[in-house]
C-alpha cells in the first residue's frame, strides 16, 4: 500500500501527534528515524504501523526488509510530500512509526542496590532532556525521573536521545509521586546549585544517590533544595555564570561513573 497525498485523512490525523495534547488524548506518538525505531522495537515498544519513504538509505532499507519479512507491524509506503507532513525534521528521515505510549509506572519500579538516579525538575527544552538521557544512558544511570516540564515522548526529545529513551528506565511522575518514591526507597538527594562552596568533585557518589537538576533558567525550587541532603556546584573560572543543564548533568553523571569504576 502507498499513500501519496499529504492531504490524506490518515496522514492529517497522525500529523497532529506532533502536539502533546493530541498524544495524551490518543495514547499514541510518532517515532522518526531508523535508529530510533530500531531501538524502540528492541525495547519491546508496540507499533501500530510503520511508514517508509520510497527512497531509503542502507539503514532504513535493512530495517524495512526485516519488518516485511516478519510481517509485523503493518508497513505503508509514503511519497516524499506525505512523509514530510508527518516529519518533525528539516530533512525527514525515511521511516516514521506510530506507537502506543509506554505504560511505565514509577510505583512498580524498584531501584537496584546502590542506584544512581537522576531527577529532572521542570525542564523546559526537549533538546536538553534528550541530551541528558543520552548522558544518563552512557554513564550507567539506573533511572531518570522527569518531573514536570517537557514531554518525554516529544519528537525532539526522542531524536536528541537517539532513542535511548525507550531502553532507559525513564518515568514522568507528578512531583508528589516522585518525592514519595524517593522517600520510600530512602534515596539521599544531591542538589545541583551555584549557591554552595561544595563542588561535585567532593561529593561521595559511590553510594545510592538521586542527583537533582532544575529548570534551565532558575534551577531547583526552594522545596527541592530544602529537601536535599547535600548540595554541590560546578566550579566556574571564566566570565560565564552558568552551564547548559545537559552539560551539568553529564559532568555529575560521569563523575559518579568515575567514582564507581571497578
Amino acid at each position: 500500500m502507498e499513500i501519496s497525498s499529504p492531504s490524506n485523512p490518515r496522514i492529517k490525523a497522525l500529523a497532529k501527534l506532533s502536539e502533546r495534547k493530541e498524544r495524551e488524548r490518543t495514547g499514541l506518538f510518532l517515532v522518526e528515524g531508523a535508529r530510533e525505531v530500531s531501538r524502540a522495537l528492541g525495547a519491546g515498544l508496540e507499533f501500530q504501523e510503520l511508514f517508509f519513504a520510497n527512497d531509503l538509505n542502507a539503514e532504513e532499507g535493512e530495517l524495512h526488509g526485516s519488518l516485511v519479512s516478519r510481517l509485523l507491524p503493518p508497513v505503508t509506503r509514503l511519497s516524499a510530500a506525505a512523509l514530510g507532513k508527518l516529519s518533525s525534521r528539516e530533512n525527514p528521515a525515511g521511516v516514521i512509526g506510530v506507537a502506543r505510549l509506554p505504560g511505565r509506572s514509577l510505583l512498580e519500579f524498584d531501584p537496584p542496590p546502590n542506584a544512581l538516579v537522576l531527577v529532572l525538575v521542570g525542564l523546559e527544552k526537549p533538546g536538553n532532556l534528550g541530551a541528558i538521557l543520552r548522558s544518563a544512558d552512557a554513564a550507567g544511570a539506573d533511572a531518570v525521573l522527569a518531573v514536570g516540564g517537557v514531554d518525554l515522548w516529544s519528537p525532539q526529545t526522542i531524536r536528541n536521545s537517539t532513542g535511548v529513551v525507550f531502553s532507559l528506565p525513564v518515568f514522568a511522575p507528578a512531583e508528589a509521586e516522585a518525592r514519595a518514591w524517593l522517600l520510600r526507597h530512602q534515596i539521599p538527594l544531591l542538589a545541583t546549585t551555584p549557591h554552595t562552596p561544595h563542588t561535585y568533585w567532593d561529593a561521595d557518589l559511590r553510594r545510592v544517590v538521586a542527583v537533582l537538576l532544575g529548570t534551565e533558567h532558575e534551577g531547583l525550587s526552594g522545596e527541592w533544595l530544602e529537601a536535599a541532603h547535600h548540595k554541590v556546584s560546578i566550579p566556574m573560572r571564566g566570565v560565564a555564570d552558568s552551564l547548559n543543564v545537559s552539560v551539568t548533568a553529564a559532568l555529575v553523571l560521569f563523575e559518579a561513573a568515575r567514582q564507581r569504576r571497578g
